[in-house]
């Protein structure tokens, strides 16, 4: 429809002089035709080294200083754990960077246990990983591969070994290795042929560790003092109770499921996770007995 009136008559008064065939929405057109058009950015992902930093450590075994990689917390994104509370992180596998090893000297230990070594514990790491330890020298890599991570909590299980640790810590390191092994088997590549073969080693070595965590905890829940590797009673009792289905020990697992439910202490997400497990174990000795 081509409108002929003036449609700013009236705005003389004012001293303003408007042609009426001027366009109200002219000009709009011609900007939006001059924009050039907005390119989408690509949204990043972050790569693995971009969650790490070095921290520098000084051995309490040797006294030599160096470098290890750690994750940093502010970082990572945390994502839904496992049935048995492995975590899961965004971009990264922050078990994988958990343990700290001095590489003049061979002490090896979760960074939570690092530190926390008494003379006589130095002495007896000296006398049984020192005096045979062949040390690189060099420092963590830009990245830690799944067998290194591998290597790495084997020698901290060995540390514990010999400075006579807590049991707690023996447990909780072999927890950590059956994790790795399972996290190692999840990144493997479909598409080489060695894969099904390094799966099966893997998911053996996973149970190996898996079952010696499981005997650990056990162990650690009736002598020693909570928390327990950082983890208070109701979460050890549900993880005990998680490892007590794999193993089909169905008893232990309800008396850890009963624990929680009556505990006071205990969450409403942890009593949740408790009263769901109840019912896969309640599911599953049903599916179990035979048909009448």
């Amino acid at each position: 429809m081509v409108i002929s009136m003036n449609l700013f008559a009236g705005l003389e008064k004012f001293g303003i002089k408007v042609d009426g065939s001027k366009k109200i929405f002219e000009e709009e057109k011609k900007e939006e035709a001059e924009k050039a058009p907005v390119e989408k950015k690509e949204v990043e992902i972050p790569t693995e080294d971009t969650f790490l930093l070095d921290k520098t450590l000084r051995c309490p075994v040797c006294d030599k200083v160096f470098k290890s990689k750690m994750v940093k917390t502010g970082r990572v994104k945390r994502q839904e754990p496992d049935m048995d509370l492995r975590p899961h992180f965004e971009g990264i596998d922050t078990l994988k960077y958990k343990v700290a090893s001095c590489p003049s000297c061979g002490y090896t230990a979760m960074h939570m246990y690092f530190e926390h070594i008494t003379s006589g514990q130095a002495r007896l790491v000296r006398e049984q990983i020192c005096a045979s330890y062949k040390p690189s020298g060099e420092a963590d890599p830009p990245l830690i591969t799944y067998d290194m991570a591998i290597d790495r909590y084997k020698l901290s299980l060995i540390n514990t070994m010999v400075k006579k640790g807590k049991t707690s810590e023996k447990a909780y390191t072999c927890l950590n290795l059956a994790w790795i092994y399972r996290g190692k088997a999840e990144s493997l590549d479909e598409t080489k042929p060695e894969t099904e073969q390094i799966r099966k080693e893997c998911k053996e070595q996973e149970e190996a560790f898996y079952e010696q965590a499981y005997e650990g905890f056990l162990k650690a829940m009736s002598s020693e003092m909570f928390p327990i590797c950082g983890m208070d009673q109701c979460t050890l009792d549900y993880l005990l109770a998680v490892m007590s289905y794999h193993f089909k020990k169905y008893d232990v697992a309800s008396k850890c499921i009963s624990n929680i439910q009556s505990s006071s202490m205990a969450s409403h997400k942890m009593k949740d996770k408790a009263f769901d497990l109840k019912q896969i174990i309640v599911e599953e000795i049903k599916s179990s007995k035979p048909q009448a």
